[in-house]
């Protein structure tokens, strides 16, 4: 059978080096792990991650929290999660919180019992059981927040400039003459909705129509788009554009201007949020700020995986660039 000092010969490196390659390949240069992998292939090395386990005492599993497991955003960032956990020889232990405290406290739990080695949480808020180990730790806490970043919850992070990725939403509608703009906006407690709202009303100020955004609060479900759009088409003078903080919110809405014979993008434009894989299925396609769902993921579990070996440094806020997409549902401003 090969071992990994075979490896590591034919590879030209330390042994030390094909186990970060292996374990934290993000701690490793591009190139060094191609010629890695490339040794493992052609001998067909398979580490032996359960006697590792015994020799550092990990458990080789990570805890992964997410609000809501039925979200097509966090499906992808799970992904994501997932193969960058497998190539490092992890399994993942994935909780449904369902935004519920006392769930995100039963899988905190697990982290401080040593049943997993390290937790990402995809939501807004620091389990409060975790609160006195990032309070001691800080930084090298084995926590990681992915998504919905704060700098307030003290923990490394993975997530795009929501407030940017906003102000460039606001800026297409800008641009194709809107003025009377609704923001479907998530909920006022979570980190994520105040930083898209304050990204909106910063361009929205920079062009003089602060005083013109509509703004309303929900959830970021389907159902909440539906409500949502509803209420703000019943103003005393409708939006002309909707920006909303997620695609769910934007295709729900679009369900309430069909319902309503309401014309996309002909009587109203209609932003989303994330890119997930039904937003270019609509009718009309949608526009949307794409966020990188499985990267987050990805680098989620490679931050993680840098804190537990120690190599995570200055390293703890990871901004992944986001993109906007432009499609059917956003065209040129009309008067009613």
């Amino acid at each position: 059978m090969a071992t990994i000092k075979m490896v590591a010969k034919q590879a030209g490196v330390s042994t030390a080096t094909v186990s970060r390659a292996i374990s934290a390949p993000g701690l490793v240069q591009p190139e060094t792990r191609q010629k890695v992998q490339a040794a493992i292939d052609a001998l067909g090395y398979v580490p032996n991650f359960a006697a590792k386990s015994l020799r550092t005492l990990r458990t080789r599993k990570i805890v992964v929290m997410v609000p809501d497991v039925s979200n097509p955003f966090f499906a992808e960032v799970i992904r994501g999660a997932e193969d960058a956990a497998q190539a490092a020889g992890y399994s993942l232990l994935l909780g449904d919180t369902r935004d519920d405290t006392d769930r995100e406290a039963q899988y905190a739990e697990m982290l401080l019992r040593k049943e997993a080695d390290g937790l990402i949480f995809l939501g807004h808020r620091l389990p409060g059981k975790l609160a006195k180990l990032v309070q001691q730790r800080g930084f090298s806490a084995p926590v990681v927040n992915a998504c919905d970043f704060s700098p307030a919850l003290g923990v490394a992070s993975v997530h795009i400039d929501n407030a940017r990725a906003a102000a460039d939403a606001i800026g297409l509608l800008l641009s194709m003459g809107h003025r009377r703009i609704a923001l479907l906006a998530g909920p006022d407690s979570s980190h994520l909705t105040c930083e898209r709202l304050e990204g909106a009303r910063r361009a929205a100020a920079l062009a003089g129509i602060a005083d013109q955004l509509l703004v309303a609060h929900g959830d970021y479900t389907l159902e909440s788009g539906v409500a949502l759009a509803a209420s703000v088409f019943g103003a005393k003078i409708p939006p002309t554009a909707l920006f909303c903080f997620s695609d769910e919110v934007a295709i729900g809405a679009l369900a309430t201007c069909r319902e309503r014979g309401i014309v996309c993008p002909d009587d109203v434009s209609i932003i989303g949020f994330d890119d997930v894989r039904y937003a270019r299925f609509q009718n009309p396609p949608l526009t949307t700020i794409r966020q990188p769902m499985n990267a987050i993921g990805a680098e989620a579990v490679q931050l993680l995986l840098a804190i537990l070996n120690g190599g995570a440094g200055e390293r703890h806020w990871i901004t992944l660039p986001h993109d906007l997409v432009v499609r059917g549902s956003t065209g040129p401003a009309t008067d009613h």
